[in-house]
């Protein structure tokens, strides 16, 4: 699989036989919808809009079997949700003997149970921009210690040409809380499971 991000928490997750979009709400934050009429669309929140355009659109728990990729949803309570509510998706897609993890806006706070559906994965994308919005670089990192991935990849930081509801911390800043520097700043990332190694590694994926 291959990741390219489009800033916020908007990636396409790319494979043989799919193309997948996740969060994209970019038009309500000043830029271009990304999704296209063949994708497959992935919404966390119901605060997501809802694609114009889209092939599939899965927005709830559930699994989901398309075009050859393992979609699953694990119900997760909302950063700002009230203690007991669980109305954020996290999603993994498994596809190419490949495993990718997508956060959303969520508490860090993961049970054994949500952690067990989670399951290992080599890649967790996940949100450090903070400030009351979403997971700062703290909150990530308690994520990330307990899923234990290959590869991390941050989303949802601060970018002049994203119109934030609420201000987002600046990458440098929250990468500070993550305590990880960046391994390699790539346009776009192939996922290759044999070349990773045994740490956790960071990488940052530049705004197409």
């Amino acid at each position: 699989m291959e990741l390219q991000y489009f800033g916020a928490n908007c990636l396409r997750l790319s494979g043989r036989k799919f193309n997948i979009i996740i969060d994209d709400n970019l038009e309500k934050l000043g830029l271009k919808s990304v999704t296209k009429p063949t994708d497959i669309s992935l919404r966390s929140s119901s605060l997501i809009p809802v694609p114009k355009v889209s092939v599939f659109i899965a927005d709830m728990p559930g699994e989901y079997e398309l075009a050859g990729a393992v979609i699953h949803g694990v119900a997760a309570r909302a950063h700002m949700d009230e203690e007991g509510k669980h109305t954020a998706t996290i999603f993994t897609v498994e596809a190419e003997d490949t495993k990718v993890a997508l956060v959303g806006h969520i508490f860090p706070d993961l049970s054994d149970e949500q952690l067990e559906q989670i399951g290992m994965v080599h890649v967790l994308v996940i949100p450090v921009g903070g400030h009351g919005y979403t997971l700062d670089g703290t909150g990530a990192l308690e994520i990330i210690k307990k899923i234990e991935p290959k590869i991390v990849i941050p989303t949802h930081y601060a970018d002049k040409a994203i119109k934030y509801e609420v201000a987002q911390a600046e990458l440098r800043e929250a990468l500070r809380g993550l305590g990880m520097e960046p391994a390699e700043t790539v346009p776009k990332y192939k996922i290759r499971p044999a070349e990773l190694g045994d740490s956790t590694r960071l990488i940052v994926l530049e705004r197409q």
